[in-house]
């Protein structure tokens, strides 16, 4: 079992920063994968970055590459999702999910894949 707990979220103007963190409990979660999706009022969930059990492998929407990154830090059991030049349309409930893919390659994107998640967390960002 994970549990996942995220924070960080918060009310930013356009161009500011955000680092979300997700926190989980399980004394395996070095072997998970874990990505980071998100939902805006009235849309789907959508995929926004992945990393792999190793942090080496990494991977991100085109909406926000070159702005956002994923890293984690298996000793404190945390996935970090540092967020910069913020967008109004970034803002959405973001959710941390972790589980043991496969092939991270070809499951990294599918939110079926992933059989833990966190509560979620607001990232407002204003114009």
């Amino acid at each position: 079992q994970v549990q996942l707990v995220e924070s960080g979220g918060g009310l930013v103007q356009a161009g500011g920063s955000l680092k979300l963190s997700c926190a989980a409990s399980g004394r395996t979660f070095s072997s998970y994968a874990v990505s980071w999706f998100r939902q805006a009022p009235g849309k789907e969930r959508e995929f926004v970055a992945a990393c792999n059990w190793d942090g080496v492998n990494t991977d991100y929407t085109n909406s926000v590459k070159g702005r956002f990154t994923i890293s984690r830090d298996n000793a404190k059991n945390t996935v970090y999702l540092q967020m910069n030049s913020l967008k109004p349309e970034d803002t959405a409930v973001y959710y941390c999910a972790a589980a043991i893919l496969d092939n991270f390659y070809s499951d990294r994107r599918r939110y079926g894949r992933y059989n833990y998640w966190g509560q979620g967390t607001q990232v407002t960002v204003s114009s």
